[in-house]
């Protein structure tokens, strides 16, 4: 017999969305309404949850980064930035020239669908947040600054004990219970008659989604290979070995000491590996954000919402700072755009559990991408902190 929370993140919600499918078939409209109830409660919790969310994982990770290590941190962590926003714009543009001809009837059949359905659950309790999102944000970045430019290592403390509140609450509340909110979401969806719309559009992005991480890892090496003038194939592949641990691991943490070896074996010099390499598996998610823009733009898409650029560009730059330290969750990247994704873009509970669905279903190759990536990075610094002054 299966033990269902022995289980990783991802098969899990591949059965929740079967069972959803299936039992959308037979279920009665009071027993839909009874797990939609159940999706109103959990979504109005998450929105509560998410400034605490922003804030416990954001602050601590800033001020986590320290002074010590002065020019060669603020170089690591503005090139893992610049590296991120890039591949958020990079999807972008994509989409935006690919989709028409690409996902053509999945996106116009997904424009017909109704998100708010003809089924209601029987209740809902009110959770309003106690501070925006925006708000989150601004105190964030004052703590983690604040506290690294006062030396507060008291409140750094403090900090961290909150991010593991925060940590726990999404380990033991949120993901455990993410697959029952995607099988009510599904269950909806199949009774409602729209799952097969859906269901076609999710295949077609995970293949545009797949080719483009693909050619990130090659622009990132080739960019990587000019600089520290050395063959950008070979380094890729040599980093390899790092990029299948990730998909087994589906963790940008647990796969730190493959990335290592593997960067060291590149010939970076072990004293700049040992720094960015676990550096970049906080900070670094090119991938992550990839996806992420790539299946908001969609849905955006397909139902009428905003898609110019400026909306994006302001999502994307927000994104590149709000995941930081959210590799160390399961799936923290998109519980970390959450917030951005509810108030830039305007998704609804609905929309936002399509894209944790969307998202999950891609989390280890986007995590594999994130942690190869982070090798052309480590040649990049290793390079430049190797050139001579002047």
């Amino acid at each position: 017999m299966i033990n269902l929370k022995k289980l990783p993140l991802l098969p899990r919600v591949i059965i929740a969305i079967a069972l959803g499918i299936v039992c959308s078939f037979f279920f009665p409209d009071w027993a839909v309404r009874v797990f939609l109830t159940f999706n109103s409660i959990f979504g109005n919790f998450l929105g509560f949850f998410i400034p605490l969310l922003i804030v416990g994982l954001i602050a601590p990770g800033i001020a986590d980064l320290g002074r010590g290590a002065g020019k060669l941190l603020l170089l690591t962590a503005g090139l893992a930035y610049l590296s991120t926003v890039l591949a958020g714009m990079f999807s972008y543009v994509t989409c935006r020239y690919v989709s028409p001809s690409v996902l053509g009837n999945s996106v116009e059949a997904l424009a017909e669908v109704d998100m708010s359905g003809g089924l209601t659950p029987f209740f809902t309790i009110e959770m309003p947040a106690f501070i925006s999102v925006t708000s989150a944000l601004v105190l964030a970045f004052i703590l983690g600054l604040g506290t690294t430019a006062a030396g507060a290592t008291g409140f750094k403390r403090v900090l961290s004990e909150f991010r593991q509140i925060v940590t726990g609450v999404i380990t033991g509340v949120i993901i455990p219970l993410l697959p029952l909110y995607i099988f009510g979401i599904f269950l909806q969806m199949g009774a409602e008659g729209h799952v097969g719309t859906v269901l076609g559009m999710f295949l077609k992005m995970i293949l545009v989604i797949f080719a483009m991480h693909v050619a990130v890892l090659l622009l990132q090496f080739c960019i990587a290979g000019a600089v520290a003038k050395r063959n950008p194939f070979r380094a890729l592949l040599t980093m390899l070995p790092a990029y299948a641990t990730a998909l087994g691991t589906s963790s940008s943490a647990a796969t730190i000491p493959v990335t290592l070896a593997q960067t060291k074996k590149n010939g970076v010099t072990p004293e700049v590996a040992d720094f960015t390499v676990p550096l970049c598996a906080t900070i670094h998610m090119p991938c992550s954000l990839l996806k992420i823009v790539a299946c908001c733009y969609v849905v955006s898409l397909s139902l009428g919402m905003p898609i110019d650029f400026g909306t994006y560009a302001g999502f994307i730059l927000m994104c590149g700072i709000t995941m930081v330290a959210a590799p160390g969750v399961p799936g923290g990247a998109i519980m970390a755009a959450l917030g951005l994704i509810s108030s830039i873009l305007g998704f609804d509970a609905s929309m936002q559990g399509i894209i944790i669905a969307l998202y999950i279903a891609m989390d280890s190759f986007g995590t594999a991408g994130n942690v190869t990536g982070d090798g052309a990075l480590a040649l990049i610094v290793d390079t430049v902190r190797r050139r001579p002054k002047g």
